[in-house]
């Protein structure tokens, strides 16, 4: 296996446990929900009034796979989609009163969790910034090339 192949492995694997284990260490205040459903809801509580189209984008889904969603969130009483008043055709959504406090819930005890590991990391810390805006790059040329 060549360097890159190694690094292609590692990236994937690494991020994807670190994912996992920040929810984990946080608690799951999104129980029931899948995956996609819940990065929809922490996509909205970021940025609310997205619209459902730059939400698609934004989490690199289908048009479709995204309406389904904002379908099945909305009939569950978590998410609001409500015409763009200068254009329509375009929904933008928000969360619920309850999802929100879900989200700033999971986002507190994220942040929470990630801030104890990284007070532990001292001299590490350093790396991991500079490792951040390499991760910042890689994910700007990635986006760029789906564009």
């Amino acid at each position: 296996m060549s360097l890159r192949t190694d690094l292609v492995a590692e990236l994937f694997g690494t991020v994807g446990r670190f994912r996992r284990t920040v929810r984990r260490t946080a608690g799951t205040s999104f129980a029931g929900l899948t995956e996609s459903q819940a990065e929809l809801l922490r996509l909205v509580a970021r940025q609310p009034g997205i619209s459902v189209s730059a939400a698609a984008a934004e989490l690199g889904l289908a048009a479709n796979t995204a309406s389904t969603l904002v379908s099945k969130l909305s009939s569950d009483g978590l998410l609001t989609r409500n015409p763009d008043p200068d254009d329509r055709r375009v929904g933008r959504l928000t969360l619920t009163p309850p999802a929100q406090k879900l989200a700033d819930a999971s986002r507190a005890a994220r942040r929470a969790a990630l801030s104890q590991a990284l007070d532990q990391l001292d001299d590490d810390a350093r790396a991991l910034a500079e490792g951040m805006r390499v991760l910042a790059a890689l994910t700007a040329t990635l986006q760029e090339k789906r564009s």
